[in-house]
């Protein structure tokens, strides 16, 4: 069922296959169409058309499709469209969940006679181990960490920061001593460890600065790494069985490296070869930040699980044909901008031109400014301006870069052939070839300044020079999407605290938190040796980093590493605080490790608004850490300046970075390396040798990763005991037959939102809260709060994932009025955990629904975002808006998302949210329909229902995609 073309009839477009001039290599050639709306097609809507071509079967894709695509300018954002991927990315927060939905319909389709093992993924899937590393482990917390099953269990004191100097090796260490010390006076050929069960573990190695010879890993990656692979047995287990019983799909190991920089440097091909045809590499991903690849010229973006699932299958997406916004870029970049201004700036410019749902294709003079890590960069933060693709086309500049990659000679002559036979490669010196655009924005490069994003959301853009006074701002404002509404009187509050022994003290603005994190900016070479650069000149200057404050260094893949050793720049940022700790998302998805009790307990005790900095791309309040309210995304270098500042609130033009033991004043730009210095390291250390090595070390894996067992059945043995992987109960009671639409009746209103209420708030996927309802039944399983985990490492268990829905300590529930993971039981009145009330309402087969503002589901693609409701009991979520891609996984569940009519809300419709509504759904649903919602004070008003297209109305009628799919195969 799941086959993507047919075998009994003749392609309908065989007149269209070309050959490259070898003559093996065959291609569809859209151009042999000999039609003139080609050659105006934007490059990214050319993928589509060659996609739609080469995968034209007659019954996902239709010939009527091709040619919807080729006339895009009149047909855009009217006709819907299918596009097939070439491949599917999964990292394992959401790849668990997907292929544990798989596994739970091989049983489901066992149940009716049918062989398991034909439920395989078609499209080619890759799921990397990367979200799950917590930093149990840091320089300044190493005594306090968890000690879960192994490792070394001594007690020792927090070490000291360095001394304020040139970092020099200890006298008559070696090479691979206990921190990976080095003499210069010679380095020892056995490079050693610390002695823990970790020494199995392979690591791409670190480099003595001074010899440039093998070092051990630092102490705390090492712990780090122990800690990940011992707490996530259980789903490393069930990841290398899917590698083993399921076709098509390809693990990662943890420990190699985060989904987007494996993306970049190791799957993307750029130009794809299968079954003697070459053709575009496309790719959707589990991430909203799989944009991320656009940069490369490769078409791709994030999706739901529950899409991913479908495509894997052999379904392709489904998409309204987009308008296309051409970004002209023109002028040279500012001296002191790094690519993350740029990003900030192209992002702000961007999310102010109202281009939600569309796509962005870069163009003109200014483009040979950007450096292909400068484009990918850019291409991450496309979900924060709510675009589909942020797609930058194939051009000179992408394949100089391809040059110190792993691509071969062979493999770059192909691509550029390819390429250009079919016109996907761009050159910007003749205005004439510019495709047409649906508008086009021009931004101008030089306008760029140094900027960071806070305090609470991406788009809320501050310059670094008006740091302090937005910051002051802040404090003065009403609680908000900024404001943090602190009295006259506080504002000035100091709080001492002791902290190894020494007394330091907090005040508002002061940073806790600083991380450079495995996350999407640190494939940017430049501003990684940027940071670098600025550790080495800060610690030449004397300069230092109180011990309190949490930093990290959590890289995205092992080149990063590498390189930073190589140029000689890694043990100053490590003097500086800013230890390696392992390979994978971390603070980012708030799984840091608690602050110092000491900090905790001054920041509660003074009412502070504390602060947390970090290079990567979300920030909500609250996500890092329970008590620090203010987060800023800032590049790199910036995580390292604000750092050693101590504080947000610093102009840093005017006033000292800090001030040396000997009270000499230092400033940012005493310490700040030249454009030119890092240009010069970039091009000597980022070269092809590194991502050779990196290539072979990842397909080799790691010994622990190896020695796993796991099972050999067809169907998975699900274990009862397990608290990590659970079958779902989606497939229970599946039958044939689809039954019509079923009216809902006397609904109460589990949840009354108001606006931007995020995944994050919806789903969490952060640590668990001890007295959640998701910790009570890990302690009814016999299980300590060190074993708990987090949210995302759990998402392959729908009872722990059920009971984390609406969990967050910040959601917004105008039912009861404060933030928490609350609501009213109304039928009682009584306020309970929302798990605690679901139980309730489905004890007595009460159907429920939710009520919400604007933006309903904003923030992180997470599939369980609309199952978790779907198992709550969820029939409908009635909003003022919704963010596409949630909207599309509550579709995807059989939920209902129904939109007030324009210019209504709940407000203006005068519910309180405590009526009984219900909502008759006609038999013959049909897309965007009016429905009739009655309410039990006599209200009465109308929604439209959000369901795009018939297909979006057949998975809602099959009670969602999953079932579909299993019925489809049945």
């Amino acid at each position: 069922m799941f086959l993507t073309s047919s075998l009994s009839t003749p392609h309908p477009f065989n007149h269209l296959i070309d050959t490259l001039k070898d003559g093996d290599r065959k291609y569809f050639n859209p151009q042999k169409l000999n039609d003139a709306r080609y050659d105006k097609l934007p490059l990214s809507i050319r993928v589509l058309l060659e996609a739609a071509i080469r995968k034209c079967d007659g019954f996902y894709v239709k010939e009527e499709d091709v040619h919807n695509i080729l006339d895009w300018s009149e047909q855009q954002n009217v006709a819907e469209v299918p596009f097939p991927p070439a491949r599917v990315l999964l990292q394992d927060f959401t790849g668990i969940p997907a292929m544990v939905d798989l596994a739970a319909m091989r049983d489901a389709v066992t149940k009716h006679g049918v062989d398991p093992g034909l439920v395989n993924p078609v499209c080619p899937t890759d799921l990397i181990v990367d979200h799950s590393l917590q930093i149990d482990l840091n320089k300044c917390a190493i005594q306090n960490a968890p000690n879960p099953g192994g490792g070394d269990s001594q007690s020792q004191g927090p070490p000291s920061r360095p001394s304020p100097a040139r970092p020099t090796p200890r006298r008559g260490s070696q090479c691979g001593g206990e921190r990976g010390s080095c003499s210069k006076g010679g380095c020892s050929d056995t490079p050693g460890r610390p002695a823990t069960a970790v020494q199995q573990i392979e690591n791409t190695p670190l480099l003595c600065p001074f010899h440039l010879q093998p070092v051990s890993e630092p102490e705390t990656a090492l712990k780090n790494q122990e800690l990940e692979l011992i707490r996530n047995k259980e789903r490393l287990q069930f990841f290398k069985w899917c590698s083993k019983a399921f076709k098509n799909v390809n693990v990662v190991p943890p420990d190699v490296g985060a989904v987007h920089q494996l993306n970049l440097e190791y799957l993307s091909q750029v130009v794809q070869e299968s079954q003697g045809f070459i053709y575009p590499d496309s790719v959707v991903g589990t991430d909203s930040h799989t944009t991320m690849i656009n940069g490369l010229g490769i078409l791709g973006w994030g999706v739901g699980g529950i899409e991913s699932e479908a495509v894997m299958l052999g379904q392709p997406i489904s998409l309204t044909l987009p308008q296309v916004v051409g970004c002209r870029l023109v002028g040279s970049v500012n001296i002191l901008a790094t690519s993350i201004d740029i990003v900030l700036g192209i992002t702000k410019h961007l999310r102010q031109a109202g281009i939600a749902g569309k796509f962005v294709e870069f163009f003109g003079p200014g483009m040979s400014q950007l450096s292909v890590p400068d484009r990918t960069t850019i291409a991450n933060m496309c979900p924060e301006y709510n675009a589909t693709v942020s797609f930058f086309p194939v051009d000179h500049v992408t394949l100089k870069h391809f040059k110190q990659t792993n691509f071969t000679e062979e493999k770059l002559e192909l691509l550029e052939a390819y390429l250009k036979a079919v016109k996907l490669f761009r050159s910007y010196e003749d205005s004439s070839e510019d495709p047409q655009y649906s508008e086009v924005i021009e931004i101008n490069l030089s306008s760029m300044v140094p900027h960071v994003s806070g305090p609470k959301r991406p788009q809320d853009r501050v310059a670094v020079s008006s740091m302090k006074e937005d910051f002051q701002s802040c404090l003065n404002e009403k609680v908000g999407f900024k404001g943090f509404h602190i009295s006259k009187e506080k504002q000035e509050s100091l709080v001492p605290f002791l902290h190894g022994g020494q007394e330091y003290e907090l005040a508002h603005g002061s940073v806790v938190i600083a991380a450079v994190i495995s996350c999407t900016n640190n494939c940017n070479p430049s501003v990684m040796l940027t940071a670098g650069l600025l550790a080495k000149k800060a610690v030449e200057a004397g300069l230092i980093v109180k011990p309190y404050i949490r930093t990290s260094l959590a890289p995205g893949s092992g080149m990063v590493t590498h390189y930073l050793n190589t140029s000689g720049v890694l043990p100053y940022l490590s003097q500086l605080g800013f230890e390696v700790i392992g390979y994978g998302c971390a603070t980012c998805v708030g799984n840091t490790a608690p602050l110092p009790e000491t900090v905790s307990e001054a920041i509660k005790e003074g009412d502070l608004v504390a602060c947390g900095v970090l290079s990567g791309n979300r920030h909500f309040e609250g996500r890092l850490c329970d008590c620090v309210r203010a987060n800023y995304l800032a590049s790199p270098p910036l995580v390292v300046a604000y750092a050693i500042a101590g504080t947000v609130s610093i102009n840093f033009e005017k006033e000292p970075l800090g001030v040396t033991s000997e009270g000499k004043e230092v400033y940012l730009r005493d310490v700040w390396p030249t454009r030119e210095e890092v240009q010069q390291i970039e091009q000597d250390k980022v070269i092809s040798s590194i991502f050779t090595e990196l290539r072979a070390r990842r397909e080799k894996g790691n010994t622990f990763w190896n020695n796993l067992e796991c099972p050999e059945s067809v169907v998975f043995p699900w274990d009862p005991k397990s608290t990590y992987i659970r079958s779902p109960s989606f497939f229970n009671k599946l039958c044939k037959e689809v039954q019509p639409p079923q009216s809902i009746e006397n609904a109460h209103a589990l949840l009354f939102l108001g606006d931007k209420v995020t995944t994050d708030h919806i789903s969490p996927a952060g640590s668990i809260a001890r007295v959640s309802a998701a910790a009570k039944y890990l302690l009814s399983k016999r299980l300590t709060p060190r074993e708990f985990n987090s949210y995302g490492a759990r998402r392959g268990n729908d009872a722990v994932m059920t009971r984390g829905t609406f969990a967050s300590i910040k959601l917004q529930n105008r039912l009861i009025g404060k933030p928490g993971p609350k609501t009213v039981h109304i039928p009682s009145g009584q306020t309970l955990d929302v798990f605690e009330a679901v139980e309730r309402y489905q004890r007595d087969g009460i159907p429920l629904i939710i009520l919400a503002g604007k933006q309903y589901g904003s923030g992180n693609s997470r599939d369980w975002a609309a199952k978790g409701p779907y198992l709550l009991g969820v029939r409908a979520v009635i909003a003022e808006s919704f963010e596409k891609m949630h909207k599309n996984h509550l579709v995807g569940m059989g939920i209902a998302p129904l939109q007030f009519l324009p210019g209504q809300s709940a407000d203006s419709l005068e519910l309180c949210g405590k009526e009984k509504f219900t909502i008759t759904l006609p038999e013959d649903l049909s897309p965007k329909q009016m429905l009739t919602v009655k309410t039990s004070s006599g209200k009465t008003f109308s929604v439209t229902t959000l369901f795009d297209n018939e297909m979006d109305v057949a998975f809602y009628r099959h009670g969602g995609l999953l079932r579909y799919v299993a019925r489809t195969m049945l």
